[in-house]
């Protein structure tokens, strides 16, 4: 008797029997898709990152004065404030899509510290052979020395004070195709940017390459980068150095050297200047000078797990101009006491020292200054 009061049933209903059969499909689909939805975005991860630097810095021979002393706040003493957002996504096989958006700013102002609102900001893929981005990101000479023989182990370099960053050609570069490969205790990098004609060399055609080891608390690596100005001049750079770390002691040194090749225009002269000057990075006047040449030492030890403190020098050496005042030497110095609060939270204290030799036409910035004094104190935060 149930049969036939069900078939009855069914083919009365015939209708609302196909919906509904059509209704459960879509759902056991939705459910069998569902875990492969989930499982798409567990892969996918985009993360915020940044710090936040402020200090008080106090130098002598600097200011409107000439001899005159200059106190002031900067928006980032030990680092360039930024904030981050890296992207990473599983493609399945061992590769997996990547991309960076980065932008500074000064804390003291909240202006952003360039004209570039993003500093970085590529994409591209990282697979087993190595990974190969594109975009406005680090060039080799930075990457080499911050990776392998960089001035604290604990931050590559002091932002208010950086001699050595004078030597790596903007550190960034647009347009560029970049290939990093590593294998072991090797890693090696190139890097290609395309010439759009931008004559006031924002965009200009790069390339180079460099190679390193690390293991066992040594790493030791060479790079080199040509750069092609807007008005047919050439920069060629290169640099070599290591690094040593046992227990609390960490070691390093390293040399680099800038060549300008051709006659160079007012716009490449303008650039070539910036990227040797400028009070940040220790930098001197270029005058008509095409070569410069720096060397590097220096060597941080952990006095405490919350304590570290460093001692650097470096020597710069300026030549090739025709005019002898334009040629000259320079010493630049820094001590830094650096304190851990926490992992994400420390302050720092740091005394540098430059002094200008020889060339009676080279400064430091436009007040004619040939030494100076910087002490800096601030706090810095990660998150």
């Amino acid at each position: 008797m149930g049969f036939p009061a069900t078939f009855l049933f069914i083919k009365r209903d015939s209708s609302m029997q196909k919906s509904f059969v059509k209704n459960a499909i879509a759902l056991a689909a939705l459910v069998v898709a569902t875990p492969a939805v989930f499982a798409q975005q567990g892969a996918s991860s985009v993360q915020l990152y940044g710090i936040v630097d402020a200090a008080v810095r106090h130098t002598n021979n600097e200011g409107a004065g000439g001899n005159s002393s200059l106190t002031k706040m900067i928006g980032g003493g030990m680092s360039q404030s930024r904030w981050g957002i890296n992207v990473s996504e599983d493609l399945g096989g061992g590769l997996k899509a990547i991309a960076n958006l980065e932008s500074r700013f000064l804390t003291d102002s909240g202006t952003t510290a360039s004209t570039n609102y993003f500093q970085q900001s590529w994409l591209g893929l990282q697979g087993n052979m190595g990974r190969l981005t594109m975009g406005r990101q680090y060039n080799v000479l930075f990457d080499l020395v911050t990776s392998t023989y960089s001035s604290f182990p604990y931050s590559p370099y002091m932002e208010a004070y950086k001699p050595e960053i004078g030597m790596s050609l903007g550190a960034r570069a647009n347009n560029m195709l970049k290939y990093t490969a590593e294998f072991g205790a090797i890693r090696g990098a190139l890097q290609y940017s395309f010439d759009e004609k931008d004559v006031s060399g924002a965009s200009a055609k790069t390339a180079g390459g460099y190679l390193r080891y690390s293991a066992n608390g040594i790493s030791a690596g060479l790079g080199y980068q040509n750069y092609e100005l807007p008005q047919n001049a050439k920069l060629d750079a290169w640099t070599l150095g290591g690094s040593y770390r046992m227990n609390a002691l960490y070691f390093n040194i390293g040399y680099a050297q800038n060549k300008l090749k051709g006659t160079p225009g007012p716009v490449d002269s303008a650039i070539v200047g910036n990227m040797w000057g400028g009070d940040t990075n220790g930098g001197f006047t270029r005058g008509a000078a095409d070569k410069r040449q720096m060397a590097k030492i220096g060597f941080g030890y952990q006095i405490t797990p919350q304590l570290n403190g460093g001692l650097h020098y470096y020597h710069a050496k300026q030549s090739g101009s025709p005019v002898a005042a334009d040629n000259g030497k320079a010493n630049f110095i820094v001590a830094v006491a650096d304190y851990a609060f926490s992992k994400r939270t420390d302050a720092y204290f740091g005394v540098d020292y430059t002094k200008i030799k020889g060339g009676a036409n080279l400064a430091l910035g436009t007040n004619g200054a040939r030494d100076r004094t910087g002490i800096t104190a601030g706090l810095r935060h990660r998150f």
